[in-house]
């Protein structure tokens, strides 16, 4: 077995805004895996790392990439490979996603509805940070492709601004029209999310995203059990690759929902677990894109999919780029085909 990885930078149509970060272009990994046993000889998939996020962003994750490359030499068999390879979050999901590419990854079959192009998987709009103007401009072009499920990033412009960008959503959209959801990626404090979270409340959200920075179990586990919205985790996610990790982050802060970055809470296998610690627990749980190109976003609609999922999906980043890799993929209203 032989792995090939090379290096490739993506370019954004427009800066990408949170209220962490400002970015024009994002570098990604593509792995290929060439062995007699994948069905083409040959499967790419996508070393997903996020610089400032990812676990693995660290001055070693060069040597972590050649490790996986030497190790995959000894491999005879993809088991092997998948038992060899460190754990490496972003690496695993390169592997994995490779894999899931060429039909060489365990899935449950449920998925093939979507290979097949019968069905579509329903995801939500997401409307990046910007000004008053372009955030109003950018929700109004969600509206207009047939979202009903639309995911807003705050944080990032003034907090009264943000209340009054959603109270025009509401004027004119209920909560039986449009699903309003916000990722605020940390922004507020321990000390201001409470009150925050109930003056957005009166505009019907569906649900929030990682309130505060994560590692802070006490003050979320207070805010999860006190707020007047439905409480997402989702950075809180990331170096929890141990069922024993995950039970017990899951028992002390009770969210409601858990959102799965595959290529950064530990592939695609970890993500499996934590669906199944989440069930266990009676937890909602959603599938997003971590602004992978087409190639990981295509591996993440495969899986998604043999997951069945009933709450609409976050993998609507593949037109983000303006030298994205061409796939099957097509964005069609607000569901994502797979056009073979």
């Amino acid at each position: 077995m032989h792995l090939t990885v090379s290096p490739y930078t993506l370019k954004f149509r427009e800066r990408a805004i949170t209220s962490r970060d400002s970015m024009t272009e994002k570098e990604t990994w593509f792995l290929t895996i060439i062995s007699e046993q994948l069905p083409d000889g040959e499967a790419t998939g996508e070393i997903a790392m996020f610089r400032d996020l990812s676990k693995e962003d660290t001055p070693e994750f060069g040597k972590l990439i050649a490790k996986t490359c030497r190790v995959a030499e000894s491999c005879d068999t993809i088991e092997q490979l998948l038992a060899a390879i460190p754990e490496v979050s972003s690496i695993r999901f390169g592997v994995e996603s490779a894999l899931i590419r060429a039909g060489g990854y365990p899935l449950s079959g449920r998925q093939r509805r979507w290979l097949d192009g019968e069905e579509g998987i329903r995801i939500n709009g997401l409307v990046w940070m910007g000004d008053k103007a372009t955030m109003r401009s950018r929700i109004r072009s969600k509206l207009d492709e047939g979202f009903t499920c639309v995911k807003l990033k705050i944080g990032g412009i003034s907090f009264d601004d943000e209340l009054d960008l959603i109270a025009s959503i509401r004027r004119e959209f209920g909560k039986d029209d449009i699903e309003l959801r916000l990722d605020a990626n940390g922004a507020f404090t321990p000390q201001d999310a409470l009150q925050r979270l109930e003056r957005l409340a009166r505009y019907d959200i569906h649900s929030i995203e990682q309130p505060i920075k994560p590692r802070q179990w006490e003050d979320m586990a207070r805010i999860c059990r006190l707020s007047p919205i439905d409480i997402a985790l989702d950075e809180e996610l990331i170096g929890m690759n141990t069922r024993a990790q995950k039970v017990a982050m899951i028992d002390a802060i009770k969210p409601h929902y858990i959102i799965l970055k595959p290529s950064l809470c530990g592939g695609f296998s970890e993500a499996d677990d934590w669906i199944s610690v989440a069930e266990d627990a009676g937890i909602g749980w959603w599938g997003t894109s971590a602004l992978e190109s087409n190639i990981g976003l295509e591996a993440l609609g495969i899986w998604t999919s043999s997951h069945q999922p009933v709450l609409p999906q976050g993998l609507g980043t593949g037109n983000l780029y303006t030298n994205n890799i061409p796939s099957p993929l097509q964005l069609r209203g607000e569901r994502l085909w797979y056009q073979s």
